[in-house]
Protein backbone atom coordinates (compact mmCIF):
# COMPACT_ATOMS: atom_id res chain seq x y z
CA UNK A 1 0.00 0.00 0.00
CA UNK A 2 1.35 3.49 -0.90
CA UNK A 3 2.38 6.01 1.71
CA UNK A 4 -0.38 8.36 0.50
CA UNK A 5 -3.06 5.69 0.99
CA UNK A 6 -1.73 4.88 4.47
CA UNK A 7 -1.92 8.56 5.48
CA UNK A 8 -5.41 9.00 4.08
CA UNK A 9 -6.50 5.73 5.67
CA UNK A 10 -5.22 6.89 9.05
CA UNK A 11 -7.04 10.17 8.68
CA UNK A 12 -10.27 8.44 7.80
CA UNK A 13 -10.02 6.19 10.87
CA UNK A 14 -9.63 9.25 13.10
CA UNK A 15 -12.21 11.20 11.12
CA UNK A 16 -14.97 8.59 11.56
CA UNK A 17 -15.26 9.46 15.26
CA UNK A 18 -14.69 13.15 14.60
CA UNK A 19 -17.32 13.38 11.88
CA UNK A 20 -19.87 11.68 14.10
CA UNK A 21 -19.16 14.30 16.75
CA UNK A 22 -19.21 17.53 14.71
CA UNK A 23 -20.64 16.51 11.34
CA UNK A 24 -17.71 17.80 9.24
CA UNK A 25 -14.67 16.85 7.19
CA UNK A 26 -16.66 15.12 4.46
CA UNK A 27 -14.10 16.43 1.98
CA UNK A 28 -11.26 14.23 3.24
CA UNK A 29 -11.39 11.88 0.29
CA UNK A 30 -10.38 14.71 -2.03
CA UNK A 31 -7.34 15.88 -0.06
CA UNK A 32 -3.87 15.84 -1.56
CA UNK A 33 -0.99 14.26 0.35
CA UNK A 34 0.15 17.57 1.89
CA UNK A 35 -3.34 18.60 2.95
CA UNK A 36 -4.02 15.12 4.27
CA UNK A 37 -0.88 15.19 6.43
CA UNK A 38 -1.82 18.63 7.80
CA UNK A 39 -5.31 17.42 8.61
CA UNK A 40 -3.86 14.39 10.38
CA UNK A 41 -1.66 16.74 12.45
CA UNK A 42 -4.75 18.70 13.47
CA UNK A 43 -6.61 15.52 14.41
CA UNK A 44 -3.66 14.35 16.47
CA UNK A 45 -3.47 17.68 18.35
CA UNK A 46 -7.19 17.51 19.02
CA UNK A 47 -6.87 13.96 20.31
CA UNK A 48 -3.97 14.89 22.62
CA UNK A 49 -5.75 17.90 24.13
CA UNK A 50 -9.04 16.07 24.47
CA UNK A 51 -7.52 13.04 26.18
CA UNK A 52 -4.54 14.43 28.12
CA UNK A 53 -5.37 17.97 29.26
CA UNK A 54 -5.64 18.21 33.06
CA UNK A 55 -9.34 19.09 32.91
CA UNK A 56 -12.09 17.91 30.60
CA UNK A 57 -12.78 20.41 27.84
CA UNK A 58 -16.02 20.43 25.81
CA UNK A 59 -15.51 19.62 22.15
CA UNK A 60 -17.39 22.79 21.19
CA UNK A 61 -14.85 24.91 23.07
CA UNK A 62 -11.96 23.24 21.30
CA UNK A 63 -13.54 23.57 17.88
CA UNK A 64 -14.43 27.23 18.43
CA UNK A 65 -10.80 27.89 19.33
CA UNK A 66 -9.63 26.00 16.26
CA UNK A 67 -11.93 27.98 13.97
CA UNK A 68 -10.80 31.30 15.46
CA UNK A 69 -7.18 30.29 15.02
CA UNK A 70 -7.77 29.21 11.43
CA UNK A 71 -9.45 32.49 10.47
CA UNK A 72 -6.82 34.47 12.39
CA UNK A 73 -4.03 32.77 10.45
CA UNK A 74 -5.28 34.45 7.27
CA UNK A 75 -3.80 37.73 8.48
CA UNK A 76 -6.89 39.58 7.24
CA UNK A 77 -8.46 41.91 9.84
CA UNK A 78 -11.74 41.85 7.93
CA UNK A 79 -12.12 38.06 8.15
CA UNK A 80 -13.31 36.94 11.58
CA UNK A 81 -15.20 34.21 13.37
CA UNK A 82 -18.28 35.44 15.21
CA UNK A 83 -19.53 33.47 18.16
CA UNK A 84 -23.33 33.53 18.68
CA UNK A 85 -23.19 36.67 20.86
CA UNK A 86 -21.03 38.61 18.42
CA UNK A 87 -23.09 37.47 15.44
CA UNK A 88 -26.27 38.68 17.12
CA UNK A 89 -24.69 42.06 17.87
CA UNK A 90 -23.40 42.35 14.30
CA UNK A 91 -26.85 41.72 12.86
CA UNK A 92 -28.42 44.24 15.22
CA UNK A 93 -25.89 46.85 14.09
CA UNK A 94 -26.53 46.11 10.43
CA UNK A 95 -30.26 46.39 11.03
CA UNK A 96 -29.93 49.75 12.74
CA UNK A 97 -29.12 49.73 16.47
CA UNK A 98 -26.71 48.28 19.04
CA UNK A 99 -25.28 48.87 22.51
CA UNK A 100 -21.93 50.61 22.61
CA UNK A 101 -20.08 53.92 22.38
CA UNK A 102 -20.62 54.65 18.69
CA UNK A 103 -17.21 54.19 17.08
CA UNK A 104 -16.34 51.97 14.14
CA UNK A 105 -12.92 50.34 14.51
CA UNK A 106 -10.57 48.50 12.20
CA UNK A 107 -6.95 47.42 12.01
CA UNK A 108 -4.52 49.74 10.20
CA UNK A 109 -0.76 49.28 10.22
CA UNK A 110 -1.36 46.46 12.74
CA UNK A 111 -2.92 48.89 15.22
CA UNK A 112 -6.53 48.98 16.44
CA UNK A 113 -7.71 52.19 14.81
CA UNK A 114 -10.89 54.27 14.82
CA UNK A 115 -12.31 54.24 11.30
CA UNK A 116 -14.91 56.81 12.27
CA UNK A 117 -17.14 57.92 15.13
CA UNK A 118 -20.90 57.78 14.58
CA UNK A 119 -22.51 61.18 14.83
CA UNK A 120 -24.22 62.07 18.10
CA UNK A 121 -22.91 59.02 20.01
CA UNK A 122 -20.80 58.96 23.22
CA UNK A 123 -17.61 58.43 21.21
CA UNK A 124 -18.37 61.35 18.91
CA UNK A 125 -19.33 63.66 21.80
CA UNK A 126 -16.13 62.77 23.67
CA UNK A 127 -14.06 63.98 20.73
CA UNK A 128 -12.77 60.65 19.40
CA UNK A 129 -11.63 61.08 15.80
CA UNK A 130 -11.01 59.04 12.69
CA UNK A 131 -7.42 57.76 12.74
CA UNK A 132 -7.13 57.61 16.54
CA UNK A 133 -5.26 54.51 17.72
CA UNK A 134 -6.81 52.57 20.60
CA UNK A 135 -3.90 51.35 22.72
CA UNK A 136 -5.92 49.86 25.59
CA UNK A 137 -9.50 48.87 26.41
CA UNK A 138 -10.21 48.96 30.15
CA UNK A 139 -6.47 48.78 30.74
CA UNK A 140 -5.92 45.75 28.51
CA UNK A 141 -3.33 46.21 25.76
CA UNK A 142 -4.85 45.88 22.27
CA UNK A 143 -1.59 44.78 20.68
CA UNK A 144 -2.24 41.41 19.04
CA UNK A 145 -5.90 41.58 20.16
CA UNK A 146 -8.26 40.17 17.53
CA UNK A 147 -10.63 42.70 16.01
CA UNK A 148 -13.68 40.73 17.11
CA UNK A 149 -12.40 40.61 20.69
CA UNK A 150 -11.80 44.36 20.69
CA UNK A 151 -15.28 45.05 19.38
CA UNK A 152 -16.76 42.76 22.03
CA UNK A 153 -14.92 44.62 24.80
CA UNK A 154 -15.97 48.06 23.56
CA UNK A 155 -19.64 47.12 23.29
CA UNK A 156 -21.76 46.42 26.32
CA UNK A 157 -25.01 47.14 28.16
CA UNK A 158 -26.46 50.62 28.04
CA UNK A 159 -25.31 52.69 31.05
CA UNK A 160 -22.10 50.73 31.66
CA UNK A 161 -18.68 52.34 31.17
CA UNK A 162 -15.57 51.53 29.18
CA UNK A 163 -12.18 53.26 29.28
CA UNK A 164 -10.32 53.63 25.99
CA UNK A 165 -6.67 54.68 25.98
CA UNK A 166 -6.19 56.60 22.76
CA UNK A 167 -3.18 58.00 20.93
CA UNK A 168 -3.63 60.68 18.29
CA UNK A 169 -0.72 61.48 16.02
CA UNK A 170 2.29 62.63 18.02
CA UNK A 171 0.22 63.54 21.07
CA UNK A 172 0.54 61.66 24.37
CA UNK A 173 -1.92 58.83 25.01
CA UNK A 174 -5.13 59.88 26.76
CA UNK A 175 -7.83 57.94 28.60
CA UNK A 176 -11.45 58.43 27.52
CA UNK A 177 -14.11 57.16 29.95
CA UNK A 178 -17.25 56.56 27.94
CA UNK A 179 -20.73 55.60 29.08
CA UNK A 180 -22.30 53.14 26.68
CA UNK A 181 -25.70 53.92 25.21
CA UNK A 182 -28.17 52.34 22.84
CA UNK A 183 -26.80 53.45 19.49
CA UNK A 184 -29.66 54.18 17.12
CA UNK A 185 -28.14 54.51 13.71
CA UNK A 186 -29.86 57.15 11.64
CA UNK A 187 -27.75 56.98 8.53
CA UNK A 188 -29.26 59.77 6.42
CA UNK A 189 -29.73 63.47 7.13
CA UNK A 190 -30.00 66.47 4.86
CA UNK A 191 -31.10 70.04 4.30
CA UNK A 192 -31.30 72.73 1.66
CA UNK A 193 -28.40 75.16 1.65
CA UNK A 194 -28.38 78.63 0.05
CA UNK A 195 -28.57 78.84 -3.75
CA UNK A 196 -30.73 75.69 -3.84
CA UNK A 197 -27.82 73.37 -3.11
CA UNK A 198 -28.99 70.18 -1.46
CA UNK A 199 -26.83 68.71 1.30
CA UNK A 200 -27.12 65.00 2.15
CA UNK A 201 -25.02 63.37 4.87
CA UNK A 202 -24.62 59.57 5.09
CA UNK A 203 -23.10 58.23 8.32
CA UNK A 204 -22.92 54.57 7.15
CA UNK A 205 -24.64 52.09 4.83
CA UNK A 206 -27.10 49.78 6.61
CA UNK A 207 -30.26 48.06 5.39
CA UNK A 208 -32.27 51.29 5.42
CA UNK A 209 -29.75 53.66 3.86
CA UNK A 210 -30.74 53.34 0.21
CA UNK A 211 -34.45 53.90 0.79
CA UNK A 212 -33.85 56.72 3.30
CA UNK A 213 -31.40 58.41 0.94
CA UNK A 214 -33.83 58.31 -1.99
CA UNK A 215 -36.55 59.76 0.23
CA UNK A 216 -34.31 62.66 1.30
CA UNK A 217 -33.09 63.19 -2.27
CA UNK A 218 -36.66 63.41 -3.58
CA UNK A 219 -37.62 65.74 -0.73
CA UNK A 220 -34.82 68.16 -1.66
CA UNK A 221 -35.63 67.79 -5.35
CA UNK A 222 -39.23 68.80 -4.68
CA UNK A 223 -37.94 71.84 -2.80
CA UNK A 224 -36.06 73.05 -5.90
CA UNK A 225 -32.62 71.47 -5.57
CA UNK A 226 -30.20 72.56 -8.33
CA UNK A 227 -26.99 70.88 -7.14
CA UNK A 228 -25.95 68.32 -4.49
CA UNK A 229 -23.30 67.90 -1.81
CA UNK A 230 -22.99 64.26 -0.71
CA UNK A 231 -21.08 64.11 2.57
CA UNK A 232 -19.35 60.75 3.10
CA UNK A 233 -16.76 61.96 5.60
CA UNK A 234 -16.20 59.50 8.47
CA UNK A 235 -18.59 57.04 6.82
CA UNK A 236 -17.07 53.57 7.49
CA UNK A 237 -19.16 51.81 4.85
CA UNK A 238 -21.50 48.85 5.23
CA UNK A 239 -23.66 47.03 2.72
CA UNK A 240 -22.49 47.01 -0.91
CA UNK A 241 -26.04 46.84 -2.29
CA UNK A 242 -26.99 50.03 -0.45
CA UNK A 243 -23.97 51.90 -1.82
CA UNK A 244 -25.02 50.95 -5.35
CA UNK A 245 -28.51 52.37 -4.71
CA UNK A 246 -26.97 55.67 -3.64
CA UNK A 247 -24.42 55.81 -6.47
CA UNK A 248 -27.18 55.11 -9.01
CA UNK A 249 -28.64 58.57 -8.36
CA UNK A 250 -25.37 60.21 -9.45
CA UNK A 251 -23.49 57.86 -11.77
CA UNK A 252 -24.61 57.65 -15.44
CA UNK A 253 -25.77 54.38 -16.98
CA UNK A 254 -23.02 51.79 -16.69
CA UNK A 255 -20.84 50.09 -14.06
CA UNK A 256 -20.78 51.34 -10.47
CA UNK A 257 -18.58 48.60 -9.02
CA UNK A 258 -17.26 45.20 -10.08
CA UNK A 259 -16.73 42.39 -7.60
CA UNK A 260 -13.98 39.95 -8.60
CA UNK A 261 -13.92 36.54 -6.96
CA UNK A 262 -10.97 34.21 -6.29
CA UNK A 263 -11.61 32.24 -9.49
CA UNK A 264 -11.76 35.41 -11.59
CA UNK A 265 -15.55 35.44 -11.82
CA UNK A 266 -16.71 39.03 -12.14
CA UNK A 267 -20.03 40.43 -10.98
CA UNK A 268 -20.77 44.00 -12.06
CA UNK A 269 -23.34 46.23 -10.35
CA UNK A 270 -24.60 48.99 -12.62
CA UNK A 271 -26.53 52.24 -12.68
CA UNK A 272 -29.51 52.77 -14.98
CA UNK A 273 -29.42 56.57 -14.75
CA UNK A 274 -29.78 57.94 -18.29
CA UNK A 275 -27.87 61.14 -17.54
CA UNK A 276 -26.36 63.00 -14.60
CA UNK A 277 -29.13 65.29 -13.39
CA UNK A 278 -27.35 67.72 -11.05
CA UNK A 279 -23.81 68.92 -10.43
CA UNK A 280 -22.48 66.97 -7.44
CA UNK A 281 -19.59 67.21 -5.00
CA UNK A 282 -18.71 64.27 -2.74
CA UNK A 283 -16.91 65.07 0.52
CA UNK A 284 -14.46 62.38 1.70
CA UNK A 285 -11.70 61.90 4.28
CA UNK A 286 -9.62 59.19 5.94
CA UNK A 287 -12.73 57.85 7.65
CA UNK A 288 -14.52 57.23 4.34
CA UNK A 289 -14.18 53.48 3.81
CA UNK A 290 -15.57 50.46 1.97
CA UNK A 291 -19.08 51.25 0.63
CA UNK A 292 -18.28 54.97 0.84
CA UNK A 293 -15.30 54.38 -1.43
CA UNK A 294 -17.51 52.49 -3.89
CA UNK A 295 -19.69 55.59 -4.29
CA UNK A 296 -16.74 58.00 -4.34
CA UNK A 297 -14.76 55.87 -6.80
CA UNK A 298 -17.73 55.56 -9.17
CA UNK A 299 -18.40 59.30 -9.13
CA UNK A 300 -14.73 60.08 -9.75
CA UNK A 301 -14.16 57.50 -12.50
CA UNK A 302 -17.27 58.47 -14.45
CA UNK A 303 -16.58 62.19 -13.92
CA UNK A 304 -20.13 62.50 -12.62
CA UNK A 305 -18.93 64.86 -9.91
CA UNK A 306 -15.99 66.21 -7.93
CA UNK A 307 -14.36 64.66 -4.85
CA UNK A 308 -13.23 67.14 -2.21
CA UNK A 309 -11.42 66.48 1.09
CA UNK A 310 -8.58 64.11 1.95
CA UNK A 311 -7.55 60.60 0.88
CA UNK A 312 -10.01 57.83 1.82
CA UNK A 313 -9.31 54.82 4.05
CA UNK A 314 -8.54 52.19 1.40
CA UNK A 315 -10.75 49.15 2.02
CA UNK A 316 -11.39 47.53 -1.33
CA UNK A 317 -12.41 44.02 -0.27
CA UNK A 318 -15.79 42.33 0.00
CA UNK A 319 -16.91 40.13 2.88
CA UNK A 320 -19.75 37.66 3.17
CA UNK A 321 -21.39 36.02 6.18
CA UNK A 322 -21.57 32.23 6.35
CA UNK A 323 -23.50 30.74 9.24
CA UNK A 324 -21.96 28.04 11.41
CA UNK A 325 -24.61 26.78 13.80
CA UNK A 326 -25.62 29.88 15.77
CA UNK A 327 -22.43 31.79 14.91
CA UNK A 328 -20.90 32.84 11.61
CA UNK A 329 -17.71 33.43 9.69
CA UNK A 330 -17.29 36.85 8.08
CA UNK A 331 -14.86 36.07 5.29
CA UNK A 332 -13.21 38.16 2.60
CA UNK A 333 -14.30 36.50 -0.63
CA UNK A 334 -13.54 39.10 -3.28
CA UNK A 335 -12.03 42.44 -4.13
CA UNK A 336 -13.94 45.25 -5.73
CA UNK A 337 -12.93 47.47 -8.61
CA UNK A 338 -14.14 50.94 -9.53
CA UNK A 339 -15.64 51.52 -13.01
CA UNK A 340 -12.14 52.08 -14.46
CA UNK A 341 -10.97 48.79 -12.89
CA UNK A 342 -9.03 50.45 -10.06
CA UNK A 343 -8.36 48.48 -6.90
CA UNK A 344 -8.19 50.90 -3.98
CA UNK A 345 -7.47 48.29 -1.29
CA UNK A 346 -4.71 49.55 0.99
CA UNK A 347 -4.35 52.62 -1.23
CA UNK A 348 -7.45 54.75 -0.87
CA UNK A 349 -8.85 57.36 -3.24
CA UNK A 350 -7.20 60.73 -3.69
CA UNK A 351 -9.79 63.53 -3.95
CA UNK A 352 -9.91 65.75 -7.02
CA UNK A 353 -9.46 68.77 -4.77
CA UNK A 354 -7.47 68.19 -1.58
CA UNK A 355 -8.61 70.31 1.35
CA UNK A 356 -7.25 69.58 4.82
CA UNK A 357 -9.33 70.45 7.85
CA UNK A 358 -8.74 70.85 11.57
CA UNK A 359 -9.23 67.93 13.99
CA UNK A 360 -12.51 69.47 15.10
CA UNK A 361 -14.78 70.30 12.18
CA UNK A 362 -16.42 73.65 12.93
CA UNK A 363 -19.98 73.51 11.59
CA UNK A 364 -19.88 77.28 11.20
CA UNK A 365 -16.63 77.22 9.22
CA UNK A 366 -16.41 73.89 7.43
CA UNK A 367 -13.64 74.60 4.93
CA UNK A 368 -14.29 71.45 2.91
CA UNK A 369 -18.02 72.14 2.66
CA UNK A 370 -17.32 75.79 1.80
CA UNK A 371 -15.08 74.65 -1.05
CA UNK A 372 -17.82 72.29 -2.24
CA UNK A 373 -20.33 75.15 -2.35
CA UNK A 374 -17.83 77.30 -4.25
CA UNK A 375 -17.30 74.58 -6.84
CA UNK A 376 -21.03 73.93 -7.27
CA UNK A 377 -21.90 77.61 -7.64
CA UNK A 378 -19.49 77.70 -10.56
CA UNK A 379 -21.25 74.76 -12.24
CA UNK A 380 -24.89 75.78 -11.87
Amino acid sequence: MSKRKIIIGAILLVAITFVSTVGGLYYLLNLGTGDAASTLKFMRALQIVKSRYVEEVPMDTLMTGAIKGMIGSLGDPHSIYMDPKMYKEFMIETEGSFGGVGIVVGVKDKMLTVVSPIEGTPGDKAGIKSGDQILKIDGKDTKDMALDEAVGKIRGPEGSQVVLTIKRGNESAKDYTLTRSNIQIKTVSGKMLPDNIGYIRLSMFNENTGADFIKKYQELESAGMKAVVLDLRDNPGGLLEESVKVASKFVPKGPVVSVVMRDGHRETHSSNLEAVKYPVVVLVNGGSASASEIVAGAVQDTKAGTLIGTKTYGKGSVQTLMRIDSGAIKLTIAKYLTPSDRSINGIGIEPDIKIETADTRDPNNDVQLNKALEVLKGKK
